[in-house]
């Protein structure tokens, strides 16, 4: 009998991500919470121009509520990866609830200071970053592989949701009963997912091996995320766009306010307008993933936006400047899908939420360093002239497209394939034992050496990859055609590791390797451990 809250693993695959009904119910919730916290965000800022008159406590709201994501984001990914990723939510949820109630609590009662609203606005961030990586990295385990791409593009059209709906239902509520009830809104929001958390039943995960230690396993995901060619690629396509995409962002109130002449309700409006967009831009993109390749998708979405962004400089007339907007969400919702999913489909599962919480800093980098870039651009010349120049770079930056292709969904297979043979050994070394030389021993015909060697150096990002941390080819000058693959790896323990990170595409490419090896016998592997 399926229950309430069945996974993907006791659940039949049909065409869509919203037939699971652990995503549904946490999308659904996920929304709930975020359109909570969007009427923080607004509550917060209004609140503190009316506690101080200064710029600098007001300017700090916003960066009590990042700075959490730029300091905590890839610990929690390596978090989340050790520990159980459904108890690391439900902690940094009830965090969060307890920081809603209290802040709320404070408000009715005329406690609230500066002081007081930025810590706890502070709290709420780090709730936030604690639980981002990890949303993320659970789709998988909640939805099939085939609806993952949809899944993630859901996702972020629930965000687009709660950004359309959050801020403007936030000031309809101050306006009728103050910041207290946006305050204790917010904290009745977290309920929603915290029910579904409490609900899901995950199932146990197996593991033959410790759990790597906290500093290891960052470690660990910074190696993964510099050696994988395809979380390369994500991060330099993500810097490409975001430091010039963030212009839009950066100038957007003050286009609004000086060259628009609106008020805060017609700029909620043109906020509005470009969640509009992404919600339409969401549901096409479910059909154009179906014929259009996610490069070239990338490829538009970024024409468009870059167009959007010089429209904006231009246009003068408020009407036009929503339709702007719109245009700018479709394309915004466009190249997040496309990066989100190339990240989640790079990233298998042991490194997933330290893999995905560096995109998510280089997200948040990217788009702050780049708001600097341009408010001091803006700041010496004009508004216009800042999105002039963002609109132009952008439209250069395509030129990575052309070098860094985003691939398509279900180009490489991640799944573990457990396919290395158990080292012989004649006495079981000690977990933290090393380091550890492993030696791989081909022979080639003579005539293919080179065609053989330029394959194996391919080889060579996996196994940095994957916890090498060096990499040689050797041949040898009395045995033409013997060829020797050698890696070092920390310790034993970590080299047990490295056996269970191995791919079912690194085992495809290992064929390859071994259709070049001669003889009845397999190459020889050897591993040597320095004496004690």
């Amino acid at each position: 009998m399926t229950t309430p809250l069945q996974t993907k693993a006791g659940g039949v695959s049909t065409s869509g991500p919203l037939s699971f009904p652990v995503f549904r119910a946490l999308w659904i919730a996920t929304i709930i919470s975020n359109i909570g916290t969007w009427m923080h965000d607004v509550g917060a800022g209004w609140l503190m121009t009316s506690l101080s008159p200064s710029p600098l406590l007001v300017a700090l709201v916003q960066t009590a509520t990042t700075l959490p994501m730029f300091l905590l984001a890839l610990p929690a990914g390596a978090l989340a990866d050790i520990v159980d990723r459904r108890k690391m939510l439900l902690a940094a949820q009830i965090l969060g609830l307890v920081a809603a109630a209290t802040l709320a609590f404070l408000t009715f009662s005329d406690l609230v200071t500066p002081e007081v609203l930025l810590a706890a606005t502070f709290v709420l961030g780090i709730a936030a970053a604690l639980s981002a990586p990890v949303f993320q990295a659970i789709v998988p385990e909640l939805v099939d592989k085939q609806a993952l791409p949809d899944a993630i593009a859901l996702n972020s059209l629930g965000v687009n949701i709660s950004r359309a709906i959050g801020p403007a239902l936030g000031g309809v509520i101050i306006a009728f009963a103050g910041t207290p009830a946006v305050f204790a809104l917010n904290a009745l929001s977290v309920l929603a997912v915290l029910l579904v958390l409490f609900a899901w039943k995950r199932p146990d995960t197996v593991h033959t091996l410790p759990a790597e230690h906290f500093f290891g396993a960052l470690k660990a995901g910074y190696r993964y995320t510099r050696h994988s060619p395809a979380m390369r690629l994500v991060v330099i396509r993500a810097v490409g766009f975001f430091i010039f995409g963030s212009a839009l962002w950066a100038m957007l109130p003050l286009v609004a306010r000086r060259g628009l002449g609106l008020d805060a309700a017609g700029y909620g409006a043109l906020l509005g307008s470009m969640g509009a967009g992404a919600v339409v831009g969401a549901i096409l993109l479910k059909r154009l993933r179906k014929s259009i390749p996610a490069n070239t998708i990338s490829v538009g979405a970024t024409l468009l936006f870059a167009l959007a962004t010089l429209s904006l400089a231009l246009v003068a007339n408020a009407w036009i400047a929503g339709a702007v907007m719109f245009a700018a969400g479709l394309a915004w919702i466009g190249m997040m899908t496309s990066l989100n999913v190339a990240a989640q489909m790079a990233s298998p599962g042991w490194v997933k939420a330290r893999a995905l919480a560096v995109y998510l800093l280089v997200f948040q980098g990217s788009m702050t360093g780049g708001s600097i870039i341009w408010g001091s651009l803006a700041s010496s010349s004009s508004v216009a002239t800042a999105l002039v120049i963002a609109a132009v770079g952008q439209a250069v930056a395509l030129m990575l497209a052309f070098r860094w292709r985003l691939p398509q969904d279900s180009t490489t297979d991640l799944a573990p394939s457990n396919h290395w043979a158990e080292p012989v050994v004649s006495v079981q070394p000690s977990g933290d034992r090393g380091p550890v030389l492993i030696e791989i021993e081909y022979r080639v015909e003579p005539d293919r050496q080179a065609e053989f060697v330029a394959a194996l150096r391919e080889f060579h990002p996996a196994r940095q990859r994957d916890g090498a941390i060096r990499w040689d080819v050797w041949e040898d000058v009395a045995e033409p055609g013997k060829v020797v693959e050698a890696f070092i790896v920390e310790s034993w323990l970590e080299h047990q590791r490295q056996h269970a990170r191995a791919t079912r595409t690194d085992q495809l490419n290992q064929e390859v390797l071994r259709a070049f090896h001669i003889g009845d016998q397999p190459p020889v592997v050897r591993h040597l451990l320095r004496p004690v």
